[in-house]
């Protein structure tokens, strides 16, 4: 198929290390610039992809022939720029977390029906090694039934978590750990959450209980200031247990300019005797899947010319802000809450 004429709006961390390198090394996709009015981002995009063009505004990428744009921007700006590309008529690929309430995200994927354009949440962890093997011990019935699953995204970096503009711990690490969540096991009936909030004013420390609504649970956590991480993750079925304690190692690959074009083993992670399936007499190392981020970029430039599904629904993110809003209405009344009904 003919690439996608693809476009870049920030070139923050996010956009540096997880959009560029990913749609520059897609051959579905031809890369043509990034949108900042940041002199100093502007000569980063200049070291980090020669020849690329710079653009000011939304109008002028679409003017240079855009048909797609990804938007990793500070949070309060996502609806925003997302409704603004779709009323150009681009097709949208929107970073976490998609919106900060969920009445925005619905009203972003309803413009994109209406523009009859592709609209996608940009849920990378969906590929990442660990999620993926759970979701492949999950799915051929190696632990049985799942009655538990807990999740986490926690680390010792306190200056580098969302600043305001970001929304906190919940909507930042919360995005990703509630999306797989109802991933690996459907809706959800009733959400009990708790935080801390720091001298910041952004809440940190999150907890997130879910009731899905097929009976098992998940427990999530998201920290920034958490000395000592639990195991990425622990899924409890009734014939076995998962414990997953390496963690996905594309970001780190990314950040020190590795790309999926230019790493022959992307997304393969070393094997460990921490990553383990247990039963009641028996324990056996896993081997993690590949991790795959380098596929988002292809199946949603397809999904564009109309030769397949994009790789994240948009309705999902609806999913995901409805349980977000409950988890922050939860853990301002100390009580539980339906999503939907929250807000």
């Amino acid at each position: 198929m003919d690439p996608v004429k693809f476009g870049l709006v920030g070139y923050g961390f996010g956009g540096r290390y997880f959009h560029a390198p990913l749609i520059s090394s897609a051959r579905e996709c031809e890369f043509l610039g990034v949108v900042t009015t940041s002199s100093e981002r502007r000569e980063l995009v200049a070291a980090d992809h020669p020849g690329l063009d710079t653009f000011d505004s939304l109008t002028a990428l679409a003017d240079a022939g855009a048909e797609a744009v990804a938007i990793s921007t500070p949070a309060d700006t996502h609806s925003d720029l997302t409704d603004k590309a779709i009323a150009l008529g681009l097709s949208v690929v929107c970073d976490k977390p998609f919106s900060l309430d969920p009445q925005a995200a619905r009203r972003s994927v309803a413009l994109a029906v209406e523009r009859g354009v592709t609209l996608s949440p940009y849920q990378n962890r969906r590929w990442d090694s660990d999620f993926l093997t759970v979701r492949n011990l999950v799915g051929d019935g190696s632990l049985g039934d799942v009655r538990r699953f807990e999740s986490r995204f926690e680390r010792y970096a306190p200056g580098r978590g969302p600043g305001r503009s970001g929304g906190g711990t919940l909507l930042d690490f919360g995005a990703h750990l509630v999306d797989q969540a109802l991933v690996l096991l459907g809706p959800v009936e009733d959400v009990y959450a708790e935080y801390m909030i720091r001298e910041t004013g952004l809440d940190d420390d999150v907890f997130v209980a879910l009731r899905h609504t097929n009976g098992a649970i998940s427990h999530l956590w998201g920290s920034w200031s958490q000395h000592a991480p639990g195991p990425r993750f622990r899924v409890t079925g009734t014939t076995a247990s998962l414990v997953v304690t390496t963690a996905d190692t594309q970001e780190g690959l990314l950040v020190t300019g590795a790309t999926p074009s230019t790493t022959d083993t992307w997304g393969v992670e070393a094997p460990s005797e921490l990553d383990r399936i247990h039963t009641a007499s028996t324990s056996a190392p896993v081997t993690l899947a590949r991790g795959a981020w380098d596929t988002f970029y292809p199946a949603f430039a397809r999904a564009v010319r109309g030769e397949g599904p994009p790789p994240v629904n948009a309705t999902d993110a609806v999913a995901t802000a409805d349980v977000l809003e409950a988890a922050r209405v939860s853990a301002t009344r100390h009580a539980l809450a339906r999503p939907g009904a929250a807000g």
